[in-house]
């Protein structure tokens, strides 16, 4: 070997035996393995699970929407219920999304003190399915809405499909916002945990 392989053949034995190998390596790797095989089935099911319900849906709009002379007139309840598991559907769907992705984010910035990180998505997750279910229940209607203009007929009209598509529209610029605000956050708390960890030992 040249002078130069020999001296980094050394550097990297010398830094080599400096190392000790984690104790938890081959447990940390496994899990990694069935975090992924979990992942993989999950995303299957809520394939799976996502295919029913719109086949479901759309044959109940169907069978429940009557003919009319212009053809279907859905009734107003109808589509109201449908925002709802819309709403519902993109909060189970949008959770593990940025939860997957979070997550080694949040392993980055609270790299010394990781159960913290873990602590932080755990709670993140939380107010996440708070502000949905707050969403939802807040903007639930049980009859139609004067500015609606179906009091009496009681169909789906323009306004209610703007109202509705609205609150799509709002659920997704209100967590979008949150998360922004999140992920600018999260360094500097990781950083005020690491700098309080490290005070008492000083």
């Amino acid at each position: 070997m040249s002078a130069l392989e020999d001296r980094l053949h050394e550097a990297l034995t010398g830094e080599g035996r400096s190392r000790t190998p984690s104790p938890d390596l081959f447990s940390r790797v496994v899990e990694s393995i069935h975090d992924d095989t979990r992942r993989r089935r999950r995303l299957r099911t809520l394939v799976a699970l996502w295919a029913a319900g719109a086949t479901l849906a759309v044959v109940a709009v169907v069978t429940l929407t009557p003919r009319g002379e212009d053809g279907l007139e859905m009734p107003w309840w109808i589509l109201e219920v449908a925002t709802n598991a819309v709403l519902l559907a993109v909060a189970l769907w949008l959770g593990p999304f940025i939860k997957r992705f979070g997550r080694a984010y949040a392993a980055d910035v609270f790299h010394d003190n990781p159960l913290t990180g873990k602590s932080y998505i755990v709670l993140t997750d939380i107010v996440y399915y708070l502000i949905f279910a707050a969403y939802i229940l807040f903007s639930v209607h049980f009859a139609p809405q004067q500015g609606w203009g179906n009091e009496i007929s009681e169909r789906v009209t323009a306004e209610q499909l703007t109202f509705e598509v609205g609150r799509v529209g709002g659920i997704l610029l209100v967590i979008g916002i949150l998360h922004g605000l999140n992920i600018v956050l999260m360094p500097v708390l990781g950083r005020l945990f690491s700098l309080n960890r490290r005070l008492p030992g000083s």
